[in-house]
């Protein structure tokens, strides 16, 4: 895989530019280029390595279990909302975005670390008359539960639990919602408006914050967390 140099890596990395030339590249996959590399997060935002070859190591070592997965490749790319856990250690964290659209990450109870949210990009019909969930996140499961797509899904990640639907938040006007990109990063409100546009432009939705103030963004940047309470306070998490 070619590597990146650091002057052209995302600012979304946080990384010092003149530190080394190169650094680990992001390997293809359902995120988009922003996502950081998992063997960099360890190295530079957690501080668990102190140079590439360590973090591998770890990687090497099965150490790191990633949404369920243990995960062995440090070019995997990681993003928002993803789960992250340490077993030997009991340490778990989840990745979120600042108001910047930088990544950041914050430690979890293990109990909030056995499901996570993903957001339903459609439903196809398989061989056999079978339901298949595709998931934004790259990732699918065959079920016959009813939601569609942009719906957003809270899903087991472990065990007998492992991709079975703990809950449902459909998208909707009325339905609570984050905004995980754009220039109104992490702000949160519910949906009041879906503006649905007639040509190849991405739908508009405006949510409505508790202060009444109104917020607009695209379609592609909004995330259902909730009903009328977000899923976000089981990581300690006020929106």
């Amino acid at each position: 895989m070619t590597r990146t140099k650091r002057m052209a890596a995302p600012t979304e990395w946080q990384l010092a530019k003149k530190e080394k030339k190169y650094v680990v590249s992001v390997a293809a996959g359902p995120h988009d280029g922003s996502a950081l590399p998992i063997g960099v997060w360890l190295r530079d935002h957690m501080h668990l390595a102190e140079n590439t070859k360590e973090a591998r190591k770890i990687l090497h070592d099965r150490q790191v279990v990633l949404n369920g997965h243990i995960v062995t490749d440090e070019h995997l790319g990681i993003d928002v909302f993803d789960i992250i856990s340490f077993p030997k250690i009991n340490k778990h964290y989840v990745i979120l975005v600042d108001a910047k659209g930088r990544q950041i990450f914050k430690e979890i109870p293990e109990a909030a670390a056995n499901a996570r949210l993903v957001k339903v990009a459609n439903k196809t019909t398989i061989r056999g008359g079978k339901t298949q969930i595709n998931l934004s996140c790259g990732a699918n499961f065959i079920s016959d539960f009813a939601c569609k797509g942009k719906d957003t899904l809270i899903i087991g990640l472990n065990g007998d639990d492992r991709f079975k639907v703990l809950e449902h938040f459909p998208y909707a006007e009325g339905a609570l919602a984050i905004i995980i990109g754009g220039q109104h990063t992490m702000k949160t409100g519910k949906i009041t408006k879906i503006e649905v546009q007639a040509s190849s432009l991405p739908n508009r939705v405006t949510l409505t914050a508790e202060d009444g103030t109104e917020i607009e963004t695209i379609e592609d940047y909004i995330y259902v967390i909730g009903k009328n309470e977000s899923y976000l306070k089981n990581w300690g998490v006020e929106a």
